[in-house]
């Protein structure tokens, strides 16, 4: 017995399949609880550890980093949304001398690391004379990389789309300036709108880089609060918080991209929401019986000598 994609599995690879499931839940509750007691054992539980964040200016410190994260998150996924749009306009272009140096800068940006880009950018520039805040820095490189990459992401998912979409908007009297906005683009934006946002939190997790260039946000406090042994050294209590905190980001930044495509695929402009016609349910045997009788009507037409 099979499927369309796949073979469907017998009663010895359903239980085969069960047994590594079990396994594999075991083996992973089995290394959770084997770091929980190395945490334990090593006194990463215990009172002292946890002290520091019993006072309010902690708490305090922490909301202004994770504002400093969000602050360079945000001006960083603007500009990387404007510059992958400017991007792939021009990777689509029908002109080659726009084509290919555009191709090329895409190409360079997305090979460099986000870190070297952050690296040249806070102490490379001092060099010639130039010199820049680490804020700016980050914000640069993460435009300059994930830029690149939304610039690929919408390229593909332009090209993904059927020729005669754009070949309807020719038909109308548009443009190709015309046909990229009203059509194409709109289109390409719904169906990589997952990507696009995956992409995003990428952006949201690299302003952690920005610690080694001493920018301060939320790993750059953890680090530093973690480092006092004042506090006993609560590196890994912070380290934990701290993490908490970006897949609470994360997962706000996932939930309202979900909303976002929710409503633009209820929009009546998009392709889902629109009219849909009733298809009455007709068998194999009854669709091939149609299409040969309407082979055999043409044929019988053809041959009649019709007009």
């Amino acid at each position: 017995m099979s499927s369309v994609l796949y073979d469907v599995p017998g009663p010895r690879a359903i239980a085969r399949n069960r047994i590594l499931g079990v396994i594999t839940v075991l083996l992973v509750v089995a290394a959770v609880g084997y770091l929980a007691w190395r945490l334990y054992e090593t006194g990463q539980f215990t009172a002292q550890k946890w002290q520091a964040f019993t006072y309010t200016n902690v708490w305090i410190s922490i909301g202004e980093a994770t504002l400093r994260t969000l602050g360079a998150f945000v001006v960083a996924a603007v500009g990387a949304l404007t510059l992958g749009f400017i991007l792939a306009i021009g990777r689509l272009s029908n002109h080659r001398f726009v084509r290919v140096p555009v191709g090329a800068v895409v190409e360079f940006l997305r090979a460099v690391p986000v870190l070297i880009f952050m690296f040249l950018l806070y102490y490379g520039l001092p060099v010639v004379g130039v010199r820049m805040e680490s804020y700016w820095a980050v914000v640069i490189a993460l435009i300059a990389y994930n830029g690149s990459v939304l610039a690929e992401v919408i390229r593909a998912g332009v090209e993904s789309l059927p020729r005669g979409q754009s070949e309807a908007g020719y038909a109308i009297g548009l443009r190709k300036a015309g046909v990229m906005r009203l059509v194409l683009l709109p289109q390409a934006i719904r169906a990589m709108m997952p990507v696009i946002i995956a992409q995003l939190v990428v952006t949201l997790k690299d302003t952690a880089l920005g610690f080694i260039i001493t920018y301060p946000e939320l790993l750059f406090y953890a680090r530093f609060l973690g480092s006092q042994s004042t506090y006993g050294s609560p590196i890994v209590p912070m380290t934990m918080i701290v993490g908490a905190i970006y897949i609470a980001l994360c997962l706000l930044l996932s939930l309202g991209a979900t909303l976002v495509e929710k409503r633009l695929r209820r929009s009546p402009k998009s392709p889902a929401g629109g009219v849909h016609h009733p298809v009455t349910e007709v068998t194999d045997t009854q669709l091939i019986a149609a299409q040969k009788g309407a082979g055999k009507f043409d044929a019988d037409n053809n041959a009649g000598g019709g007009v």
